[in-house]
This record gives C-alpha cells, structure tokens and sequence, in this order.
C-alpha cells in the first residue's frame, strides 16, 4: 500500500494481523447489537463464525484441484481418509457465487431456526445463554468428526488462492484487508441504522422490561428473533473473510471457549455503543497478540 521506505509501511504479517482483527470486529457489531441493545448474550457466536468460515474454506479448497499434494481433485484429507468421490454437500461449493450466498444464508438460515425455536419457547436470560453454550459445544464435536468430511480436528487449511487471486502474493492480502475494512464500515453502518429505527428503540425497551414490552402489544420474540440472524450473519460473513486471510480454519474456532472470547471483546470495549465492540475486539486481541509475542513462555 506505501512505498517500502515509507515510516509508515507496514509488513505483510502485521496487515494480515490487522486484517483478521477487523474480522473479529465485524462479528463484535453484530454481537454487540444482540446483548448491548436487545440484551441477549449468546455464548455460542463461534458456530456461526465458523459456517461461514467453512462455506469459505470449502471453495477454497476445491479452488486448489490437482495443486493439492496428492494431485487429486480432491481435497488432500479426503485422500488422506479414503474418500473416493466428492460429498454431495461439497459440490455446489465450486461455485464462487454459490459460495458468497451460503456465507450469508447458511449462518441466517441456521440462526433463524435456532432462534425460533429458543425464542418461540420463552427462554431468555442465563437458560438462552446456557442453551447457546451447549450448542457451540455440539457444533465442535461435530466438525471434529472425520465422517462429516470437514477435515476433523486439522480443519481447512493450506488454501492457495481466494477467487483465483494467488493467496501468496502480497497484492492479494492487501486486497482482502480493504474488502475486510469496508465490510466493517458496511457492517457498523448496518448496525448504528438498525439502533436508530424503530426496532432499534424496542429492542432496547425489550432489553430494560421484556415484560412491558410485551404487555404494550409488540412480540418481543420477533425482535429479538430478528436481532439474533442479523448478528448470526454478520458472524458467517466475519468468519468468511478470516479464513482466507489467516490460512486455515479449525474446530477450535467454533467450540465454547472462542464464543466466550468473543463476549469479552464486546464487554472490554463496552456494550451497547457499537464502536465499544470494535475497540475490544481490537484491544483484547492486540493486546493477547502482544503478550504471546513477548512472553512465549507464559
């Protein structure tokens, strides 16, 4: 982006750091919309993430065809385990524009679905919380299966290029921190309007009484039905553009331990301003990357 003797150049490592921090921040806005305003904590964010990272990775992988290490057409751990022909579900996923519909369908169709189901029947408070626990733990110990055909526990990885764009060369990591960069400006702009509308000044009266709002004639399922896919698909869109910018995507992105993080990003920078979430997701991270680097040992 600046020329190389620039002071103000910065390495290929710390842009791809950067990048993957403004990952964290777009899922922090969504996140921040369903506890800050509408006062539903999710402690299961990491799924979402994750679908769209796999939705991601998964074209990725069969971008790489016969470059693989066993020159096969199929992914390198599918060989690897035996499998002689594609999974059906792998197949659709050839296709780019397939790919970008399922970032954002797949995590709101899912979220949705949950969603229904937990708000249909009243849970809220700490049972939703616990709720959404045990189905990040569950989505973990699915995609750690070898038999879904996701790679198991070594996940996704060692992808080469994001829509043809070699993923090695340095003009193609700059690309994808911009595209990352102005999904976040999209994503606190999407936000910040749906706090400023109407649904936005109920979801805050759902968050201080359910009850009153209930009694006021609106469904307060709804709302916040509505405010848990839009966070759930900010989430799969976040975790899209991660995977192509760090290289790899695991289970361990998804299980319960990464959607706790995820709640601490949001309560460091201070819940229920939308900016909060992007400064803690940018702070706490930064700050874990620096402690990592300095003190290995620790």
């Amino acid at each position: 982006m600046l020329p190389a003797g620039s002071p103000l150049a910065v390495s290929n490592f710390t842009l791809n750091l950067f990048g993957k921090f403004l990952t964290y921040a777009i899922l922090a806005l969504g996140l921040d919309l369903l506890w800050g305003y509408a006062g539903v904590l999710s402690l299961g964010h990491g799924v979402f993430f994750g679908l769209g990272a796999y939705a991601m990775g998964m074209h990725l992988m069969l971008e790489i065809g016969s470059k693989s290490v066993y020159q096969s057409a199929l992914p390198d751990f599918m060989v690897w385990n035996q499998v002689t022909a594609l999974p059906l579900f792998w197949k659709p996923f050839h296709s780019g524009a397939f790919t970008l519909l399922a970032i954002v369908l797949v995590p709101g169709l899912f979220g949705l679905a949950f969603g229904y189901l937990a708000f249909r029947s009243r849970i809220r408070g700490v049972y939703f919380s616990i709720i959404t626990q045990a189905l990040a733990l569950s989505a973990w110990l699915v995609f750690n299966r070898n038999e879904m055909n996701l790679g198991g526990t070594n996940g996704l990885a060692d992808f080469k290029t994001a829509f043809g764009f070699p993923l090695n060369q340095p003009g193609t990591q700059r690309g994808l921190y911009v595209v990352t960069a102005l999904a976040l400006v999209a994503a606190y702009v999407l936000c910040r309007w749906i706090t400023l509308t109407r649904a936005g000044k109920v979801l805050v009266a759902i968050r201080d009484s359910e009850t009153r709002v209930l009694f006021s004639g609106y469904s307060p399922a709804a709302y916040k039905l509505f405010v848990f896919v839009v966070s759930a698909v900010l989430a799969g869109v976040a975790g899209a553009l991660y995977a192509p910018q760090v290289g790899i995507i695991t289970p361990a992105k998804i299980g319960v331990l990464p959607s706790i993080e995820m709640v601490v990003w949001v309560a460091a920078g201070g819940r229920g301003t939308l900016y909060g979430a992007v400064i803690g997701a940018f702070g706490v991270n930064w700050i874990q990357s620096w402690l990592t680097t300095s003190y290995p040992d620790l």
